[in-house]
Order: C-alpha cells, then structure tokens, then sequence
C-alpha cells in the first residue's frame, strides 16, 4: 500500500511541477522512496536524545567553565563547544573542526591525563563498550571497570563527573554490544574510587513510564530491561 501511494504521490507532484515555474530538474533515476516518516509524531530515541539533554544542564547547574568528554555522542561535545570549551577525545579520534573544540584520542582503560586533573567531565553510553571488541578495541571482560578506575583516578577532588548506561534488574554481556547494569552494583563501582552519587536519572524503556526520571522507585527500576540511567558523580 505504500508502494501504490508513493506513486500516487509521485503522479501528483508532477502534476504539479508542469504548473510551476521554478526550475528543479525531477528525474526518474533520482527517486528515492521514502515511506516510513508520515508518522503522527515525531519519533526519536529516547535513550540518545534525553541523555545529552539532562548532561548539558548538569553542566549549566553546575556553571563549568571547561569540560572534557570521553567518546560519548559526538554532537554533544559539538553543541556544548558553543558555549563552553569542550575537549572530545575517542578511541577512534574525530576529525571535527569547530570553534571551542578540540579532539584527540585516548584510551579508555589507559588515560593520558594526569591525577586529579579534570573538574568536569563525562562518558555516556560508552563503558558498557569496553573491551568488547565492537569499535576496534582489545577484547577485556574488565574493560568497563579498568575505565571506571581512569574515569574516577583523573577527576579532580570537587569536580563532577557525567556517566550514562544501560540499566536493567539485573547484570547482563549483550556479546558484542553492550552491557547492561543493574544501577546499584553500578553506583557501588565509583563508590569504592571515592565518588559520590549526586543524581540518578532514568530513562524508561516505556514511554508510559515517564521520559526522565529523577530518583526513579525500586519499582520502575524493577520493570526495566534495556532503559538508560544517568548518573552524577562527585569526587
């Protein structure tokens, strides 16, 4: 069915086009179908637009003059270096070029940066990456825990930092995707560096859930398999 009404449409707009004095060149061999966005509402994920979001205010809470980022979403260390400057560093280095920005590579499990050098910093939705081999890297079941130990050794003594992962009821290896944290046993990994639990924010899977959640109930959190949970640390 909509194979017919882009053909409709197509029909249409050609119609259209033979009445219409503006000069767009509309070839056959440069149709692409397109079938799937009339939606009622505009769909994203929830996981990778809520996350940046909540982070980008915890920075403005904060009032950091300077942040570094470690390999999360690019166009959050882009939209942030409009305000603020921004170092973005990744296993894969980025060659992007912008005003208040500048990127490099690092490893996770072996940072560059000196003790208690970092006042405000982030890594979202990358931890549970590590040492899965999937962007590249070595194969290490401690992957995660050797960068929660680089994370918590570089952050400054006051400094904050911004960590996002999956969470659900219970530890999970989606072998080679991710992994998934149940969020106690998760905070229990910075405590033990000296890092505190500021904030604890979730992202249901369910939007009938909520869409970000502040201090979420050992219910919700219950009910939750492949959600996404923010966490503020200070050190």
């Amino acid at each position: 069915m909509k194979i017919i009404q882009y053909y409709k449409w197509l029909t249409l707009f050609n119609w259209l086009k033979k009445r219409n004095n503006r000069n767009f060149k509309m070839r056959w061999r440069d149709r692409l179908l397109m079938l799937d966005d009339a939606s009622s509402s505009t769909q994203f994920d929830r996981h990778y637009i809520y996350h940046p979001a909540w982070a980008i205010r915890k920075i403005k809470e904060y009032k950091v003059q300077k942040h570094v980022d470690i390999s999360s979403i690019l166009s959050f260390s882009a939209t942030l270096s409009a305000f603020i400057p921004v170092e973005f560093y990744d296993y894969r280095p980025a060659n992007l070029v912008l005003d208040n920005l500048t990127t490099g590579s690092e490893d996770l499990t072996r940072l560059s940066f000196l003790n208690n050098s970092i006042p405000s910093l982030s890594c979202m939705h990358t931890i549970e990456h590590i040492g899965l081999g999937r962007y590249g890297d070595p194969l290490d079941y401690d992957g995660d825990l050797k960068a929660i130990n680089e994370l918590s050794r570089v952050l400054s003594p006051g400094g904050i930092l911004l960590m996002v992962v999956p969470v659900g009821k219970e530890n999970k290896v989606v072998f080679n995707a991710h992994r998934i944290y149940e969020p106690r046993s998760f905070i229990q990994y910075f405590e033990v560096n000296g890092l505190k639990l500021k904030e604890f924010a979730l992202i249901p899977e369910n939007e009938e859930d909520g869409h970000l959640v502040s201090n979420p109930s050992p219910e919700l959190l219950f009910r939750q398999h492949y959600a996404c949970g923010c966490f503020l640390f200070i050190k």
